[in-house]
């Protein structure tokens, strides 16, 4: 009998424990907000999870007030409280942790979400599409859509929104992203988005199916200063959900192993390849997308907490 050792075994080319972390955040409540994110983080890190995603603006809570709110919340990409606690487990837990924040950048706004790892920072990405009143506080994101190379696969991220332009994620499974760390706060909208009725699920399901790769998704629950939450975290890919819809009001941990490696499988039937079948005579292969001339700040230059150092990052 042949041993395991000795045996091709398909399917666990890359296999990895992601989490999506939903979260009920308060606004006016940084240190509340972080430290239940804290707990949660642990708690999936007690439980086997690798990889974590935690909510769009889940540190500050989404509905602001004024700009003044949104800026006494803010706070850099790297070095942050923020992203300073989410470094700080990743060392300690050996995890990658993906969240959402509000980014000051020089009195800038931006709806932003940063990766870390064990070793460090990895990258951030700037929300590009800005849904309703985000347009009053933030700025659109100009770093582009980025891919970062991990030890188990390729990553990239996105907020929301983005979700319902479908050229983000088909861009970054272009650009060669095996899976999507997607923070969000998925509101309900009336007639369209409703309890019974949770859309926004479906489109990141059928996100993933058609682009063939993995999305986490994160995002708040309950209520802010009447506007609701959907909740219904998930996790979804090439054949569907993996893990979820969440609950709608509840904070819950929803977490699947997922073999990241599956996205690189493109072929559906012998003759049914959707990458393949692209009719790019008809269109532009990379759908007309341009790297805007910040996109290399995308990429973290230092991987330390260390504050003199972090002088050259948040510029």
């Amino acid at each position: 009998m042949t041993s395991r050792s000795d045996a091709r075994i398909p399917g666990e080319e890359s296999l990895l424990t992601v989490a999506a972390i939903q979260l009920a955040a308060v606004v006016g409540d940084k240190e509340g907000n972080n430290q239940r994110a804290l707990d949660g983080l642990h708690r999936a890190a007690d439980d086997g999870v690798q990889l974590m995603v935690l909510p769009e603006l889940g540190n500050t809570g989404y509905v602001f007030n004024t700009r003044q709110e949104a800026l006494a919340e803010a706070e850099p990409a790297y070095g942050g409280p923020t992203t300073t606690m989410w470094l700080e487990v990743a060392r300690e837990r050996g995890v990658y942790i993906c969240g959402g924040l509000a980014e000051n950048d020089g009195g800038r706004l931006y709806n932003s979400a940063v990766l870390v790892g064990p070793d460090g920072y990895i990258g951030r990405y700037r929300k590009v599409h800005l849904w309703d009143e985000e347009k009053l506080f933030f700025e659109p994101g100009d770093l582009g859509l980025n891919v970062f190379d991990l030890p188990f696969g390729r990553v990239a991220m996105m907020i929301c929104y983005d979700g319902w332009h479908p050229e983000v994620a088909r861009i970054l499974k272009l650009k060669g992203a095996d899976l999507i760390l997607d923070p969000t706060c998925w509101v309900l909208v009336p007639d369209i988005v409703t309890p019974d009725n949770p859309v926004s699920a479906y489109v990141h399901l059928a996100t993933a199916h058609v682009n063939n790769l993995f999305i986490v998704c994160a995002d708040q629950c309950g209520q802010q200063r009447g506007c609701t939450f959907l909740g219904r975290s998930c996790i979804a890919g090439p054949s569907g959900f993996v893990s979820g819809p969440a609950s709608e009001v509840d904070p819950e941990i929803v977490a699947a192993e997922i073999n990241v490696a599956a996205a690189r499988y493109h072929h559906w039937t012998p003759l049914a390849d959707p990458f393949a079948d692209r009719r790019v005579d008809l269109f532009d292969a990379m759908l007309g997308y341009r790297e805007p001339a910040a996109a290399s700040l995308a990429q973290a230059r230092v991987t330390s907490v260390d504050r003199d150092a972090l002088s050259e990052v948040v510029q």
